[in-house]
């Protein structure tokens, strides 16, 4: 946007005989001026909405080493390098001999809403080095403040520090005014809204008229107009139910027109081309001095505290990003004379220059999947039977708690492979500036900014009491974040619990006129995120049950019966739903039924290793439920994709829980007709068969799809199974049924 406004401005359209005049009349210009200075108040009231000092007790030793070796070493060779150019050149021009030192702290200083709001429109807010950088950049934002404060005082004489002390104190009265009268009528206001309604229009206005007046009054006590907006706006708390309201309602008009019209109105003003050659080398080796320092003390001290080479780089690089926060600075610095025209303009070209340099370099090192791809794949079929199962369960709503619980709770947990949950309640981040991972204990949501999770926390509180001595344990989160990135979180997570299994809602909700509801966006979007991205297993949950379940687990005993499907076509997803299914069976009160489609004529081109496989995985699960008279195997003999429907239409309204694979051999007669069914989908074409069939079944669908080493799934499967055992066991005589369709 800072670059349309120089287009416009003198340096470019503007010279143009009467371009200024005809676009920009005189009088228009007064209404531009009103317009950006109010953008400009409600832009710093929202940096401080989305502001949340809770960041302060994620901050490592390491942050603060980073942060604090960042601005020093930006400091000391910007300054040093400036009192080395005035030495030598005696002949440098007064006015920017005058603003170099000026020059050089301010560009060796950053912002921590800057940061996160640039880490945040990449993508990266999420990974290892963002988390880091992000930690960083607000020490370094403080150290900044605390080292350029004293040293601006220093230089003052008496009567300027004692107008300095006057502007400093009535500052703190408005801080303690804003945090002390302010805020607690807000938070009391909060407190009688009822959850889950919209915050009412006319307390939106209000908030809105305190925006204005904070504005006012930080200008009458001589303070920058955005302060007392800042302050405001950091009280305000963020996320929902108010920090959303107003993100909701004002990011749209400031980034849209507000700001546009702050960044013409200093386009205005700056003539690119009035600075002398000399002027600009001169500042901007100040200005590289301070970006190099930034470079390396932030690598060098990342280095230091084993940061991975790469993502030191990538921390380094993130420190010498600007953006409005410091042209608002610098324009505070020209208005009170501490920096002349020429060093301005050069500041304001840099930060463009800066930032352009920086963006594209980020974007090729950044590799999120890096540190993953080295890292053994897991699964249910490769667990041994001793070992623990763990999972990571996604939750978006309360409705999406009874189907997984009640899944959950079919795993059949014992003493010798227990069941552990991480629990992650997903909200969208609206009204932060920053993502935020909140653990809780149970029992006992920790935050307020997750008051929503607490049902959910509690519903699967009760899932562990109902299992007793420790056959399923919880660990709970809220992981507030964008959905761009949010899938992230979950790999992540799912990496250092060394889960097995990721579970996750399908993206659409089942309305009581049993119709699909329109799709959400951004769960679908992160759902595709994490199947492309998990390191193990991920199982898509469909619940098309007409009511909500009760959220609280029977016991083992009181559980009632329960009959599950396995459809069986063949392939890595398939084998992995058979384990699923096999492990359920296990408990007493779940019978299982294995559907498995055989064609009716040889396949062509067909995949010996694949098949040979599929044959070897259903001949163990036979093998270990023979005698188990609760476990039905079924082979149906299939022409075709019709006959694959009709199977799937017989089967949809006899069993609680059918499970799937989601990957099918494209090239089988059984998938004729069905590849582009489900097309783009996360639930693959089976899978839409059995949710988005015209049905009035109401069992649970669960769409499973095996890790595949991070490698892009094809249509084909003839590159996978080449590292599973192809040995053949002879399956036992338990009940087996065949038909022809």
């Amino acid at each position: 946007m800072h670059q349309g406004g120089l287009l416009l401005g003198p340096s470019f359209f503007g010279s143009i005989g009467g371009f200024t005049a005809l676009v920009y009349p005189f009088a228009s210009l007064v209404v531009l001026d009103t317009l950006a200075v109010f953008g400009y108040m409600i832009y710093f009231f929202l940096i401080g909405v989305q502001m949340d000092p809770w960041i302060f007790k994620k901050i490592e030793r390491k942050d603060i080493s980073v942060g604090v070796s960042t601005v020093f070493l930006a400091i000391v060779l910007s300054l040093s390098g400036t009192f080395i150019l005035l030495a030598r050149d005696p002949s440098i021009e007064s006015n920017v001999a005058s603003s170099l030192p000026a020059v050089a702290t301010s560009s060796s200083v950053l912002s921590f809403p800057i940061v996160a709001h640039y880490l945040t429109e990449l993508k990266m807010v999420n990974s290892e080095f963002g988390r880091m950088a992000l930690s960083s950049s607000l020490i370094s934002n403080m150290f900044g403040f605390c080292i350029i404060t004293p040293a601006i005082l220093a230089k003052q004489n008496g009567s300027e520090i004692i107008a300095s002390m006057q502007t400093f104190i009535s500052g703190i009265g408005l801080v303690l005014v804003i945090t002390l009268v302010i805020r607690p009528l807000i938070l009391w206001e909060l407190r009688r809204h009822t959850e889950g309604e919209p915050i009412k229009q006319g307390f939106i206005y209000m908030v809105f008229i305190g925006v204005v007046m904070t504005g006012f009054c930080s200008k009458a006590v001589g303070l920058n107009i955005f302060f007392g907006p800042l302050i405001y706006g950091i009280t305000i708390p963020a996320g929902p139910p108010l920090g959303s309201a107003l993100m909701e309602k004002l990011d749209l008009i400031t980034s849209s027109l507000f700001m546009p019209l702050y960044f013409v109105k200093n386009g205005l003003v700056t003539d690119v081309f009035s600075v002398k050659p000399k002027n600009y080398l001169l500042v901007q080796s100040v200005i590289l001095l301070a970006c190099v320092g930034k470079f390396t003390g932030g690598m060098m001290s990342s280095i230091y505290n084993k940061v991975p080479l790469k993502e030191a780089v990538q921390i380094g690089l993130v420190m010498n990003v600007q953006g409005v926060l410091e042209l608002g600075m610098f324009k505070m610095m020209k208005q009170n004379g501490a920096v002349q025209e020429e060093p301005f303009i050069v500041m304001c070209i840099s930060m463009l220059i800066v930032t352009a340099t920086i963006t594209p370099i980020l974007r090729y090192l950044y590799d999120p999947l890096r540190h993953h791809t080295h890292r053994k794949r897991r699964t249910i079929m490769d667990m041994k039977p001793d070992s623990d199962l763990q999972i990571v369960v996604c939750v978006h709503t309360q409705e999406n708690v009874p189907a997984i619980i009640n899944l959950i709770g079919g795993l059949h947990p014992t003493k010798r492979s227990p069941i552990g949950i991480c629990l992650i309640h997903l909200v969208e981040l609206v009204g932060w500036a920053h993502p935020i991972l909140i653990p809780h204990k149970l029992n006992k949501v920790s935050s307020r900014k997750a008051t929503t999770s607490r049902s959910i926390v509690n519903a699967f509180t009760i899932l562990q009491q109902s299992h007793h001595h420790g056959l399923i344990t919880v660990h709970p989160f809220t992981a507030i974040s964008p959905y761009e990135t949010m899938h992230n979180e979950v790999c992540e997570m799912a990496f250092d619990r060394r889960a097995s299994l990721i579970i996750i809602p399908f993206h659409r909700r089942l309305s009581s006129s049993r119709m699909f509801e329109p799709s959400e966006a951004g769960i679908k979007n992160m759902n595709d995120r994490v199947l492309r991205r998990a390191p193990c297993t991920v199982a898509i949950i469909v619940d098309r049950a007409p009511t909500v379940k009760s959220s609280r687990p029977e016991t083992t005993e009181s559980r009632p019966s329960l009959r599950v499907a396995v459809f069986f076509i063949g392939g890595p997803d398939d084998r992995e739903a058979l384990a699923i299914g096999a492990r359920m069976a296990c408990q007493s009160n779940i019978s299982l039924t294995i559907v498995r489609l055989i064609p009716n004529n040889k396949v062509a081109n067909e995949d010996v290793d694949e098949t040979e496989c599929d044959k070897d995985a259903v001949n163990e699960v036979r093998s270990q439920m023979a005698g188990n008279m609760r476990v039905v195997y079924m082979e149906e003999v299939v022409k075709d994709g019709t006959g694959t429907v009709a199977v799937i239409r017989a089967m949809d309204e006899l069993y609680e829980v059918i499970i799937v694979g989601k990957y099918h051999d494209t090239r089988s007669p059984l998938m004729l007709g069905l590849s582009d069914w489900g097309e783009g989908s996360e639930l693959g074409p089976v899978g839409d068969m059995f949710v988005l069939a015209d049905s009035n079944s109401h069992s649970t669908v669960l769409v499973v799809q095996q890790n595949n080493d991070f490698l892009t799934r094809q249509d084909t499967m003839s590159d996978i199974g080449s590292s599973v055992s192809t040995s053949i066991r002879e399956g036992p005589t338990f009940p087996l049924r065949r038909s022809v369709v």
